[in-house]
């Protein structure tokens, strides 16, 4: 097992894997039930799964699907997006998912937070906050898959979801999801700095070093994989793979 966490992030649409660049228009990649498939065989340690026009497009999530993943996936998963209940959490982890992860619906109701971590545990809840730098370099957290800007600060709300029950929190750079050009190390750091709960950096890897960026200069305690996960390489075609282990040993 690597001592740092490295999560392969997938984007659902339903019951379609995609991948987007800068949540923008996004691309299809395969089915996702393969994809788990591909990652057992990998021996990945973790995997989220965010569908992510859910909340948008006003869906609940997709429950067979879901099914159908955890029945198959041999790794603890995450899955957020569309989750709007306590009880829709609840039957997520009751069909074999370990964590729920919030965005959208912590920040319209900041109590269905401690509710699930009250009857599930901290450990079950991560919170997820989009970002955006503004041209005058300010960073704002966005909601509902990046296309509302709300009045939130990032350093705060996390600490704000961490005070409401959150075990983990997601930090997700807009602008550079699917870019391949490396996190965002400065709001990773400042937020990192700020609270006392793992911290995941998402959106922009596309090669080891970020990764060793990621943790050694931001103080992540774990990187989500997106694009690195299901391309060959920037600007080739689908594969699904993971990055060599002694690789990431070497560079975590």
């Amino acid at each position: 097992m690597l001592r740092t966490r490295v999560i392969p992030c997938l984007q659902l649409v339903n019951q379609s894997l995609v991948k987007t660049i800068k949540f923008g228009n996004y691309t299809y990649i395969g089915d996702p039930i393969n994809t788990v498939r591909i990652f057992n065989e990998l021996e990945v340690d973790e995997l989220c799964f965010l569908d992510i026009r859910a909340t948008v497009e006003n869906r609940p999530p997709n429950i067979e699907i879901l099914h159908e993943i955890a029945d198959e996936c041999f790794m603890p998963l995450a899955y957020g997006g569309g989750i709007r209940h306590a009880d829709q959490a609840k039957e997520i982890l009751a069909i074999g998912f370990e964590k729920i992860v919030l965005n959208t619906a912590a920040i319209e109701q900041p109590d269905l937070v401690s509710k699930i971590a009250d009857h599930s545990g901290a450990q079950s809840v991560i919170g997820s906050i989009d970002v955006k730098k503004n041209l005058f370099g300010k960073y704002h957290v966005y909601s509902h898959d990046g296309t509302h800007k709300t009045s939130l600060d990032p350093v705060a709300w996390a600490r704000e979801l961490t005070n409401r029950g959150v075990g983990e929190l997601l930090i997700t750079s807009i602008d550079k999801d699917g870019t391949w050009s490396g996190y965002d190390i400065e709001i990773i750091k400042s937020i990192a700095g700020a609270v006392n709960v793992p911290v995941i950096a998402n959106g922009g890897a596309g090669d080891v070093k970020h990764l060793t960026e990621a943790v050694s200069v931001a103080k992540a305690s774990a990187v989500a994989l997106g694009s690195m996960v299901v391309y060959q390489k920037k600007g080739m075609g689908v594969l699904i793979n993971f990055p060599d282990k002694e690789k990431l040993q070497a560079a975590l």
